[in-house]
């Protein structure tokens, strides 16, 4: 997709050059320009809000600036820490202030609700100066989520040394804009469950590199966590117990804590398949449930898939997914789709009544259970959201402002662009967190993770978005995800196995490429995903180190050609 542009935001920095030394910078801007001056910040230092009719989320957002910029204390990754830098800072000028400002044309509507603005139609784009005379510095949007991108972009501009803190490279000058409108996380809380608080840590991490949506994995065939109050049986039969629930209100909170930090949440109740405990508290909806051999049936187990050839579960379906969904404010919800096996159908006697009675196939029944569920969905303003399977293994008449996730494999995304589907990247083969952890199915000691092997952050971040494409399909690409599957993941190693790594593809669909036009490049990105690593530390998060410390701090030092 090309990169969205400007509606007459301020001219772009002319050059782009790349400033030598360790940037903390992430995602790189789209323009850049940085000068060798030395820059303290003023102890008394402010955000001077000057945007009339400021939301009250735009003066949280600049709360939360203040608090990272007081707070980060990140040492600069040179050996010495910044020790060396004393000397320039005697003689540097001091910055007081930040201006944030809207253009003159902009409306102030809250950063919650310009999140949640249907993709294409976000304004994230910003522009950031920084003199090094000590005059004010100045953040400019089109609208208050490029604001708090912009805060973003400048709390990671500045290290901490004897007291100090500071930049050496004003003046800085920075317009930035996304190259994708589309940079997500997926969690599943079904397999194992995540505490609120968690979850509320994991968006704070997310937007600190400016993802923007939470593709929230909710409910699977191990348990139904989320409370609906049409169907309570199905939280109160389906949770692991009474306090692993995610409440109305536990979802209200997250879908506004989110919002506030420019991210849109993206809820996802797999159907038809996924959906085993459903039995639990509606057992005739559900085939081979807990059948035996279990992958004779199902991926994993336990075995169980929605009896979708039944006009009753066609109904409670489309009123499961549009009570959730009418309650959240996203323009898009996922119905799931994925990995459904036909072997759970064959033999099930209710399934095959219903077909043989109406003379309709399963692909047929699966074709009217999709096109009702997600008419009534659209019905409601969402846009439906399927895995690859519904557009490449069924033939389905899905509505063309369907989105599709390519998971199984990055070289899938063609077939689907080639239907005209837009696409939404999460190829199993770059970006599944949770591949290489071994096999987790008991009685197979031998056995190693599905997806193996470990994808490490510097594999994840080779991806190109638009690799076996025509330039005509360019813009079908919307953007795309890391995701965490949780068969072996817990609140214990949510941190470490996330972060930094959920960071690559983040700046992949931010960024696109060097603000020198240059293709993005592991060997230049890893002193600045070093940067961002540590200073997640610095704000109580728990990431994975990328390399030993000794290499962090020379960068290019530990390179395979060094």
């Amino acid at each position: 997709m090309a990169p969205s542009h400007y509606v007459g935001l301020l001219a772009l920095v002319a050059g782009c050059l790349l400033p030598s030394g360790v940037l903390a910078l992430w995602p790189i801007p789209s323009t850049l320009e940085t000068g060798m001056a030395a820059l303290k910040v003023s102890p008394a230092f402010y955000f001077d809000v000057q945007v009339k009719g400021a939301p009250v989320d735009l003066y949280e957002a600049v709360a939360q600036a203040q608090y990272y910029l007081a707070n980060d204390k990140l040492g600069r990754l040179v050996v010495g820490r910044g020790a060396n830098d004393t000397t320039a800072l005697a003689s540097a000028k001091t910055l007081s202030k930040l201006t944030l400002s809207l253009t003159s044309w902009a409306t102030a509507e809250p950063i919650a609700a310009e999140a949640v603005k249907p993709l294409g139609t976000r304004s994230e784009e910003y522009a950031l100066t920084i003199p090094a005379d000590g005059s004010a510095a100045t953040l400019m949007a089109n609208s208050t989520l490029g604001l708090y991108r912009g805060l973003t972009t400048f709390n990671q501009l500045f290290y901490y040394y004897g007291g100090v803190t500071y930049t050496l490279l004003a003046p800085i000058a920075i317009t930035d804009t996304p190259a994708y409108p589309f940079r997500g996380l997926a969690l599943d809380t079904a397999r194992n469950y995540y505490p609120v608080s968690d979850i509320v840590r994991t968006l704070d991490a997310m937007s600190w590199v400016k993802i923007n949506t939470f593709h929230w994995h909710i409910t699977d065939s191990q348990s139904f966590p989320l409370e609906v109050a049409q169907y309570p049986g199905l939280a109160i039969n389906g949770a692991y117990s009474p306090q692993e629930v995610y409440t109305a209100s536990d979802v209200q909170y997250i879908v506004q804590y989110a919002a506030a930090r420019g991210i849109d949440v993206m809820m996802e109740i797999d159907t038809p398949g996924h959906t085993s405990i459903i039995a639990a508290t509606y057992p005739d909806y559900v085939a081979c449930f807990d059948e035996t051999p279990w992958a004779h049936y199902a991926n994993e187990p336990p075995a169980g898939q929605l009896r979708f050839a039944l006009p009753e579960v066609v109904n409670f379906t489309t009123s499961l997914l549009t009570g959730v969904a009418k309650n959240l404010p996203s323009s898009y919800f996922s119905t799931g789709g994925d990995e459904l096996n036909t072997n759970c159908y064959a033999n099930d006697y209710p399934t095959q009544l219903q077909l043989n009675s109406t003379g309709m196939t399963l692909n047929g029944a699966l074709d009217t259970f999709t096109q009702v569920t997600h008419a009534a969905l659209i019905a409601e303003g969402k846009t439906p959201v399927v895995w690859e399977e519904m557009v490449l293994n069924w033939n389905l008449t899905l509505a063309n402002e369907t989105i599709v996730m390519v998971w199984i494999s990055s070289a899938d995304a063609a077939a689907v662009a080639a239907r005209g589907f837009r696409i939404i990247h999460a190829p199993s083969n770059y970006f599944y967190l949770d591949c290489g952890a071994g096999g987790w199915v008991g009685g197979y000691p031998a056995g190693n993770s599905w997806c193996d092997p470990f994808k490490t952050w510097s594999e994840a971040y080779t991806f190109n978005p638009l690799a076996n494409l025509t330039q005509a399909q360019y813009g079908l690409v919307l953007g795309g995800e890391q995701l965490l599957w949780s068969e072996q993941s817990a609140p214990q190693n949510l941190d470490p196995i996330v972060w930094p790594r959920a960071a690559s593809s983040a700046e992949i669909f931010w960024s696109g490429k060097q603000p020198t036009g240059a293709p993005l490049n592991v060997t230049e990105a890893l002193p600045r995903l070093h940067d961002v690593r540590y200073r997640m530390v610095q704000r109580g998060l728990k990431p994975i180190p990328l390399q030993p410390h000794w290499c962090a701090l020379r960068p290019d030092a530990c390179d395979l050609t060094a």
